[in-house]
């Protein structure tokens, strides 16, 4: 073989490992800090290492594309390369202190990962003084110069609520503010629906419909019509804002929106994906005004058989708002406004739910914490969200209207190939996370089949039934939902698992998820012959996926933010809890009256003993008395510490005398004499301390 065929050959081998220096890799920046940089690359072997001169213009978090200019070879353990190209930012808006001088300003970020100052030009300052705190968006980065930004806002001092909130949103991703481009394209929207378009649309604005949303809810994208047919069967249609006519693809409104991806949720605000001239008027499906939707109209029978369906556009008149506590209390005293026909879509709505469960879904229920806050968003009280019959009313027909649109589309082919569509999936439990819930399951006498996922399903419901009242209900709960997959967006339908679906979808709201968005256009053009692949479904589903657990991350520092700021109040003060979680440094206690969670560290174990982790009993056991903390036990903590700007709770385990552990407490008082006891052997898989 000849040198050049024998180098021809290497750098062939060395293209499929994706190490040549020709080649660009696409990956997020995380920079330490230190200032280098790691690019983050799924399936790559090892990250690549970044210089602090070779960001090209790239910042923490950013998806960029990174040239390797050095293969870790033998000269060097750890690949290397250059940053040339920033995919998609991250962040955009930053919250700092901006500094005026005499013909220029500099905005300081107050971000914890190395970042250089932006230029802001004083025409673009609007209105923000030397030393105030504002938010600053960057406008324009030219390679080997300053980014350049603008003022968007400045900030109220002494409002460290908003100011707390609006940076867990920027940290995360999601623009506060939407570009005046955008918000321009909204405002040309008409207010009045064309009579051409309610032409080609089916007319159901004579049918009783109405909306049940939250009570403080503005953007209603769906709608239940209710009638009685001829042959005595119920006609039902479930109708979806259609956010599709609005928002078109190419524009900026629909590049915005798909950025956004979904609308996040906080205590005190929400963050539209659509700016609230479409989310809360143009399309917010509001009582007594004439909407265009996208609706999914059944043929039901008493016996909750669905018959047909029908699929398409159509222009709806609501009658009535109502609330779910509204709704409740119709189904609970059996009286009030359409209680007939309220009636009958709750009865039917519970035959559904108990034919999915017995099909295979599981019946997982978890507990929503909201807060009462006052006019300034301060906490005052914590409430617990139940899911009561009225939430189930509508989960039902949503969840049957997901599932009839994803299997008519799955029944479509386009040159004998599936056409690409953003399903909503959800694997099978990971055995690894299984195998061990399992066994610890079985300590409480609890069987659980894994031989198949059906097994599994059949066992998880039984568990939650059986469990329903008992001191082990809160951790296998947990536990449970823990062992479960994350669901995700993609074109490859692998099925909904948790459901017990083939095929599903979002198709019910537009308004707060852009993947509903494109299923609204795969379906239109399969209904009018038009269909057109689009070749990059799975990377927009990627994306959405990505923005939804963003999404959650800010719902979840925000949730902890004002746990925190609550239970200021109550420093020094004594409270019964539950262990909601064990790792090598310590136990997380859920109290029970407020759902507030902090950390017991071990370190304040020390003076009772040597505790080291149990992971196969999710506990922490003493060396020498034997005394464990595991999940699910209830114990005394006084809040110790609440630390708002690290968003955590530190609490303090109280020995007490009427847990009927009086000897073992003792003990730990006055410790024994080390004796042999037996510990797991390999690394800690506890979670590490939330921080947001």
């Amino acid at each position: 073989m000849s040198k050049k065929q024998s180098k021809k050959n290497k750098n062939k081998s060395k293209k499929k490992k994706g190490f040549t220096d020709q080649d660009t890799l696409k990956g997020v920046l995380d920079i330490t800090r230190s200032g280098v940089g790691y690019v983050i690359i799924p399936d790559n072997p090892s990250d690549i290492l970044v210089r602090p001169g070779d960001f090209n213009t790239a910042l923490h978090g950013d998806t960029v594309r990174v040239r390797v200019i050095n293969s870790g070879g033998r000269q060097s353990s750890r690949q290397q390369g250059k940053v040339v190209e920033v995919v998609q930012r991250k962040q955009t808006e930053f919250m700092g202190k901006i500094e005026v001088g005499k013909t220029f300003a500099f905005f300081i970020a107050d971000v914890d990962k190395p970042m250089p100052d932006i230029f802001v030009p004083l025409t673009s300052l609007h209105g923000a003084q030397n030393n105030e705190r504002v938010i600053v968006r960057i406008v324009e980065w030219q390679p080997n110069k300053k980014p350049v930004g603008e003022v968007v806002q400045v900030m109220q001092m002494g409002d460290a609520n908003d100011m707390a909130m609006k940076e867990i949103l920027m940290q995360n991703g999601f623009p506060l503010f939407f570009p005046e481009e955008v918000q321009e394209e909204t405002a040309r929207m008409p207010d009045v629906i064309p009579q051409s378009e309610i032409k080609v649309r089916k007319d159901v604005r004579d049918t009783l419909t109405f909306t049940i949303d939250p009570v403080d809810a503005k953007d209603f994208d769906d709608a239940i019509s209710f009638r009685v047919l001829k042959n005595g069967n119920y006609e039902i249609g479930v109708h979806i804002a259609d956010v599709s006519y609005y928002v078109e693809p190419g524009t900026a409104l629909d590049q915005e929106a798909y950025t956004r991806a979904t609308s996040v949720y906080l205590p005190d605000r929400v963050l539209p994906m659509l700016p609230e001239r479409i989310s809360n008027e143009l399309c917010s499906l509001r009582p007594q005004e004439d909407k265009l939707t996208f609706s999914a109209i059944f043929q039901i029978t008493e016996k909750g058989e669905v018959k047909q369906h029908w699929l398409g556009k159509t222009v709806i008149h609501s009658n009535h708002r109502f609330t779910y506590e509204e709704v409740q209390e119709i189904i609970e005293q059996q009286e009030g406004l359409y209680k007939d026909e309220v009636l009958i879509l709750n009865n039917l709505a519970q035959k559904f739910r108990k034919q999915r469960f017995k099909k295979g879904a599981i019946n997982f229920s978890s507990q929503e914490v909201r807060f009462k806050l006052d006019e300034t968003g301060k906490p005052i009280g914590i409430m617990i969200k139940e899911s009561k019959e009225a939430h189930q009313l509508i989960e039902e027909f949503m969840l049957l209207a997901n599932r009839v649109v994803a299997e008519s589309v799955a029944k479509i082919k386009f040159n004998k190939k599936d056409i690409p569509f953003p399903y909503r999936v959800h694997d099978t439990p990971d055995e690894v996370k299984l195998e061990p819930f399992a066994a610890f399951a079985r300590k409480f006498g609890h069987t659980f089949d894994t031989k198949s996922p059906e097994g599994i399903a059949a066992s998880f419901n039984q568990l939650l039934k059986d469990v329903q009242g008992k001191p082990e209900q809160h951790v296998l709960e947990q536990l449970g939902i823990r062992t479960m997959a994350k669901a995700i967006y993609t074109s490859e339908n692998i099925g909904h698992y948790g459901l017990g679906f083939k095929h599903y979808c979002h198709f019910t709201s537009p308004i707060r998820r852009y993947p509903d968005v494109l299923v609204h256009r795969v379906l239109f053009d399969i209904l009018n012959d038009k269909v057109e692949p689009d070749k990059k479904m799975e990377q927009k589903c990627k994306h959405c996926s990505e923005k939804e657990r963003s999404a959650m991350e800010s719902e979840r520092a925000a949730n902890k933010y004002k746990q925190v700021e609550y239970m200021q109040n109550f420093l020094g003060d004594e409270f019964e809890g539950v262990i909601s979680g064990v790792a090598a440094f310590g136990f997380w206690v859920e109290t029970i009256e407020h759902k507030c969670e902090g950390l017991v560290s071990i370190n304040s174990l020390l003076e009772y003993d040597d505790f080291r982790l149990i992971e196969g009993d999710y506990s922490l056991a003493g060396m020498r008395s034997g005394r464990k903390f595991r999940m699910g036990d209830k114990v005394r903590i006084k809040v110790i510490a609440a630390n708002l700007s690290k968003r955590q709770l530190d609490y303090e385990w109280v020995i007490t005398a009427t847990t009927g552990d009086d000897k073992v407490e003792a003990g730990l008082q006055q410790p024994k004499p080390k004796t042999s006891y037996p510990i797991p052997k390999g690394k800690s898989k506890g979670k590490k301390r939330k921080q947001a």
